[in-house]
């Protein structure tokens, strides 16, 4: 199976789509209630599946999210085995995404730069 093909894609996001699911039902208080899967990458042998989540919080939200995650990585496989119909269930990876993060810090700036041009704008108009 190539590494783009459509199976490996669709594989993709299924898995993504069933981690979603099994990471929202987990009673761990580790892990933060603004927790999103944002992709999963399985390997063409399906032995290895690297899933990047973003944890909206502070530093250390996103720490403790990230060790819940770790230590339930056995139960959230299992989990993901009886979703799915793999032939083998892939060792996961949780690896931190601070791509929402970054945007909003973007937008945010974006936003204080164009409110400190925005009375020259109006000044130029009348």
């Amino acid at each position: 199976m190539k590494k783009n093909s459509p199976k490996n894609r669709r594989i993709n996001e299924e898995v993504a789509h069933e981690l979603a699911n099994i990471i929202r039902e987990l009673k761990d208080p580790r892990i933060a209630v603004m927790t999103s899967v944002m992709d999963a990458f399985v390997a063409t042998d399906l032995k290895t599946c690297k899933v990047y989540v973003s944890v909206m919080g502070d530093e250390e939200q996103q720490k403790k999210t990230m060790e819940g995650l770790r230590s339930a990585e056995g139960y959230i496989r299992r989990e993901l085995a009886h979703g799915l119909n793999l032939r083998n269930t892939p060792e996961l990876t949780f690896v931190l995404d601070r791509s929402i993060e970054r945007g909003a810090r973007m937008s945010r700036l974006i936003d204080e730069v164009m409110a400190g041009s925005a009375p020259e704008e109006e000044n130029d108009e009348a």
